[in-house]
């Protein structure tokens, strides 16, 4: 059996540092801007998850996409990634599948998940089932707080990534 490859785990604050994904991992990838109030979602999403110490969980919090994480990407069982939209275009939280975006190419501050996914099919040959949790922001202002309206989508976000990680643990999705 070939070695697995390592990941790259990336947390707030630190500089990254390989980390082997063992096999069977869920990854929970919440992404967004935390200085930026309710744009932050994603990111304390997983950090709760984090917390939460889920087995054959890991959770990675990160201000975007990058090329970097489709490693830990295509290493994953499954991907889970954690976005905030704007309230006016979303009113509560939403769970969408996703799929690779072969059409499109890579570039940081507008790539999608799935051109993350293409990428990780791309360079390592495999492409795991994946969502999308959105959650309702309502304010984008600077700050690193959130919104009283966002507080309560927080923990609905939250159990909306368990009931993802359970059911994928049961159903076995492919890509």
């Amino acid at each position: 059996m070939p070695a697995r490859k390592k990941a790259t785990k990336v947390t707030k604050g630190s500089t990254a540092t390989p980390m082997p994904t063992p096999p069977g991992t869920f990854l929970v990838l919440g992404y967004g801007n935390v200085l930026r109030s309710d744009d932050g979602l994603g990111p304390r999403v997983a950090e709760a998850i984090a917390a939460l110490q889920l087995p054959n969980v890991r959770a990675l919090a990160c201000h975007q996409l990058t090329p970097e994480l489709s490693e830990p990407v295509s290493q994953a069982q499954a991907v889970i990634f954690v976005d905030a939209a704007a309230a006016k275009e979303l009113s509560q939280v939403t769970v969408n599948a996703v799929l690779p975006d072969k059409g499109e190419r890579f570039a940081p501050h507008r790539s999608s998940p799935g051109t993350l996914l293409a990428l990780a099919e791309s360079l390592y040959g495999h492409c795991p089932p994946a969502w999308l949790v959105v959650v309702p922001a309502f304010t984008l202002d600077f700050g690193e707080e959130l919104s009283p309206q966002a507080v309560p989508r927080l923990q609905e976000a939250v159990s909306a990534v368990q009931r993802l990680i359970q059911l994928a643990r049961i159903s076995r999705p492919r890509c």
